[in-house]
């Protein structure tokens, strides 16, 4: 009787799972384990939201797995001795794990070679992105520092095809623990998504039938909430995004295109941190920036009380729902880093703490595009919080959503409050906390372009 084990990491799911597909294939019983991985809780990553998002996937992957004749086995500790421990239990022969892009993904893959040997360690590419990111690379350079070139090949290399669903999974008899409930985690946001691989294909299933089409025109509209709200479920691997390249693609739409366009942007920013795993705590291109901390000012961005009503109500949906439209995280990361000139790294970190899709690669390069420290062909580009207000969210639909103290304040007024006359002026909310003309001179001053 043959086993090999599953370490279920960032690829919580049965469909198109390579690992999970590969060791049913090969083994007559599998264990499909996961590990509550204690250096995942020293780093600091184990926040409420995403805890709570994690104990919906597992309690779906677990009930999957039982539909098909199997269960999740659960264990706690440091990873690599539970997987040992797990392999010296049911003599497995190989354990199989979804290839990462961060440091520590790489260290825990170097880790288990070490301790099971070279051949009983399985690494699968393309299981957490569309592409692996080593698949392309430029002539001369160990990866892509610009988006247009690597999407140009990117396309041109096109993915793998999706594997089929488990039909059993045999799991042999050893000690496991229960997924730990949702409703024992505190500190979550009251509005936070339900989790799992289940509410995730539902997600992307009306998504595909009634949002993918629009894509192109709608994405950065504000009030319409026109985007997908996939990015958890990829987070957590409860979808596929090689599935989801597929899927669109089906479709032959501008929508669908735009939409792709967005999977692959997912993909640059993991193999940039894959080459580059430093660049997730310190500047991928030095700017010679001395940011200022001024906490006062910091606070008034983190709570929502900047006096912009536009990055405000980005921040209040941010608390509320541990999620947040890609156009306002853009222009609440431009408000902080080049308006209040603030350390990008202390809004990745807020970002971290709330985001239900947390990712390193994606939330750390995508702070420093906005704080021009990354990627950005056009590092000293500064969004204006009351043009994109007016362009994107006119009628201050968003805006009223998120703050109710201008719900009564006219659209001519609604990103400009402090324009109203002293008998009209909104209740409760304050006043501009940096003129933006200041803010912009002192970026640019300490950036020497002025």
């Amino acid at each position: 009787m043959t086993v090999s084990v599953v370490l279920f990491t960032a690829d919580l799911r049965l469909h198109d799972n390579p690992a999970l597909h590969a060791a049913v294939r090969e083994a007559d019983e599998v264990v499909p384990l996961f590990v509550y991985d204690d250096g995942v809780r020293a780093a600091g990553f184990d926040a409420p939201n995403r805890r709570a998002f994690l104990a919906d996937c597992l309690a779906d992957l677990d009930a999957g797995l039982r539909a098909r004749g199997g269960r999740l086995v659960v264990r706690s500790g440091e990873v690599v001795a539970q997987v040992c421990a797990v392999v010296a239990e049911t003599g497995a022969e190989r354990v199989h794990v979804a290839g990462g892009p961060s440091a520590y993904a790489v260290r825990r893959e170097n880790a288990l070679r070490g301790a099971l040997g070279a051949d009983a360690l399985v690494v699968h590419d393309a299981v957490v992105t569309a592409l692996a990111p080593g698949a392309v690379t430029p002539a001369g350079n160990d990866h892509y520092a610009v988006f247009t070139p690597y999407l140009r090949r990117w396309t041109q290399q096109g993915v793998r095809e999706v594997v089929p669903l488990p039909r059993r999974v045999r799991v042999p008899e050893l000690g496991s623990a229960e997924p730990r409930p949702r409703e024992e985690v505190t500190g979550t946001s009251p509005g936070l998504m339900e989790g799992g691989e289940k509410a995730g294909r539902a997600r992307l299933k009306a998504w595909l039938s009634s949002g993918l089409a629009g894509y192109e025109k709608g994405h950065d509209d504000l009030a319409a909430d026109a985007t997908s709200r996939l990015s958890p479920f990829l987070h957590f691997g409860a979808l596929s995004a090689t599935e989801l390249v597929h899927l669109a693609r089906r479709e032959a739409s501008s929508g669908a295109e735009a939409f792709v366009r967005q999977l692959a942007w997912r993909d640059f920013h993991h193999q940039v941190l894959a080459a580059r795993p430093q660049a997730a705590h310190t500047d991928y291109r030095a700017r010679g920036d001395r940011w200022r901390h001024d906490e006062r000012e910091i606070e008034a961005w983190r709570t929502g009380r900047t006096g912009y009503p536009l990055v405000d109500a980005a921040m209040r949906q941010l608390a509320h729902e541990g999620w947040m439209h890609n156009r306002g995280r853009m222009l609440a990361a431009s408000f902080l880093t080049k308006t209040l000139y603030a350390d990008w790294r202390v809004g990745a970190r807020h970002f971290l703490d709330l985001l239900v899709d947390g990712d390193i690669a994606n939330n750390q390069l995508n702070w420093q595009w906005m704080a021009g420290t990354g990627t950005d062909t056009r590092p000293n580009r500064i969004l204006n919080p009351v043009v994109q207000g007016k362009r994107l969210d006119p009628r201050g639909t968003y805006v009223r959503r998120w703050i109710p103290e201008l719900a009564s304040v006219p659209d001519r007024h609604i990103h400009e409050p402090w324009n109203l006359p002293p008998t009209e002026a909104a209740d409760g909310y304050p006043a501009p906390l940096v003129e933006l003309g200041e803010g912009r001179e002192r970026f640019e001053r300490a950036r020497g372009l002025v």
